[in-house]
């Protein structure tokens, strides 16, 4: 595929997987639009980058729908000003989109292939504001707490604990709640008095792997 024939499928997939299907924050169609998907799957299916299908990268992992991907990014409420906790690497692609849009970006992953790939994709496209770390995503990463939001790329049976603490008063997790078959999207928002629930559909993800979640 070349250039001309990336970009035309890139606009094709933001006007009608995302613009069409109620992605409305033009900060965050404008990130989609911006990061190349096919640098984030693997060769052989890089002329599915830009349809609106999760996609494997290896190590039983995936890479989400680009709806998905900007439906989690907009529940988010986030502005340029936001500090996010990204659970979940995988490919490095949400953080891309995400680092488009705020002030940094923390990214925490299990996998030590998945994250040394995904520094690498983000370091060889000048992505300077996100930093990869790697461990128990459920565990969050306190020493740079309060997030403005935390979005969680793998299914829990419910909401960590140490993750909602780690939210900034007004900040939103947004995460994939259920078991390993049946999973709602949840944007929970933290308020002066407590944690407000708010649902976004049905989803399918990989299990998050922790102690806080799944077991292996």
């Amino acid at each position: 595929m070349n250039l001309a024939s990336v970009r035309r499928e890139c606009r094709r997939m933001v006007r009608r997987d995302l613009a069409d299907r109620g992605i409305s924050d033009r900060r965050v169609l404008a990130a989609m639009a911006s990061v190349a998907r096919e640098r984030f799957v693997p060769q052989d299916l890089q002329h599915l980058a830009y349809a609106d299908q999760p996609l494997p990268i290896g190590c039983d992992q995936t890479i989400s729908q680009p709806y998905i991907v900007a439906l989690m990014t907009q529940l988010a409420h986030l502005t340029r000003h936001s500090r996010v906790l990204e659970i979940g690497t995988g490919s490095g692609y949400q953080t891309a989109v995400l680092a488009r849009i705020v002030d940094r970006v923390w990214s925490i992953e299990r996998l030590e292939q998945l994250s040394r790939e995904a520094d690498n994709r983000l370091h060889a496209m000048g992505i300077a504001n996100a930093t990869l770390l790697i461990g128990d995503g459920a565990q969050g990463y306190p020493e740079c707490a309060p997030y403005d939001a935390i979005i969680v790329t793998a299914a829990a049976p419910h909401s960590p604990r140490p993750l909602l603490e780690q939210l900034a008063i007004g900040g939103h997790l947004v995460i994939p709640v259920g078991d390993r078959a049946v999973q709602v999207l949840y944007s929970v928002e933290r308020t002066a008095t407590g944690f407000v629930d708010h649902t976004a559909g049905s989803c399918r993800f990989v299990p998050l792997v922790s102690p806080q979640a799944f077991e292996a």
